[in-house]
């Protein structure tokens, strides 16, 4: 396996992004949309409901989040080729102000506008500003191409 460099990723169409987010090793991903948990989910061997969720509406271009868990949309159209995965991992930034982002392996073949979890642990909360990059999504190119790519129920969400 090896790290595809964020400009490379760019390069290749991987995802669709400004230069201001190009890093060395990956690319940065911004917020879209915020939502807040209005009831439990349910995930089992073959079955999930998601739960309900209300989306929280930035105003003058900012969203104070007190502290707890949130649902949250990329603006980026990311595809995943078939002989890489990605993975997401939190702006150091994010980190020293108590909140992380917390993301699922993005599987070879999988295209679309994907969500993450954004975990706020700061007693006084944080405030973002729309299209803020939260997180850095990193490519790794497998030695092989696997047998089968995504086909998941989220394949081509937000698009």
């Amino acid at each position: 396996m090896a790290v595809v460099p964020g400009d490379l990723a760019v390069k290749l169409g991987l995802v669709s992004i400004g230069e201001i987010q190009v890093q060395p090793a990956g690319v940065d991903l911004t917020i879209a949309e915020v939502y807040r948990f209005r009831s439990s989910g349910l995930l089992g061997f073959t079955s999930r409901s998601l739960p309900d969720v209300e989306r929280l509406e930035f105003t003058n271009g900012k969203l104070h989040l007190e502290r707890g868990a949130y649902r949250v949309r990329y603006n980026e159209v990311v595809r995943v080729p078939e002989d890489c995965i990605a993975i997401g991992l939190p702006r150091s930034s994010l980190m020293r102000m108590g909140a992380t982002i917390i993301s699922a392996v993005w599987d070879p073949g999988y295209e679309g506008r994907g969500e993450g979890l954004l975990i706020v642990e700061n007693p006084h909360g944080i405030t973002l500003e729309s299209n803020a990059r939260v997180m850095q999504l990193v490519f790794i190119k497998l030695l092989e191409k696997p047998e089968k790519t995504y086909e998941g129920a989220y394949q081509r969400e937000g698009l």
